[in-house]
């Protein structure tokens, strides 16, 4: 059954930066992994000029997204980045969960 695999991010205006160039290679990396169908993003800028971002990722299946996650880790220790420093650092928040089409 297709997962739905949703962030929602709050990125500070100083971080901004940075974190779309995370992100861009993020979203270019997972695109070749199997079980990926297909990805979007939705940005908003508050009063602040801070970003909220909104990201989807459809899978094939649940076991689609547990073997991306271990793929994405291993690339991460490839590359030497540590996801938690940097929203540490940049003062990042993510809200994260799996969900399924309530359509179909």
């Amino acid at each position: 059954m297709k997962q739905a695999f949703i962030d929602k991010f709050f990125v500070p205006k100083v971080a901004v930066e940075e974190f779309l160039q995370r992100t861009n290679y993020n979203r270019s990396f997972i695109r070749n992994l199997p079980g990926f169908i297909k990805d979007s993003a939705y940005e908003r800028t508050d009063q602040d000029g801070n970003l909220i971002v909104i990201t989807v990722v459809i899978w094939e299946s649940q076991e689609a997204i547990n073997k991306a996650k271990e793929t994405v880790q291993t690339e991460y220790k490839r590359i030497g980045f540590d996801p938690a420093e940097m929203f540490s650092r940049l003062n990042i928040t993510i809200e994260r969960g799996t969900y399924k089409d309530m359509m179909n």
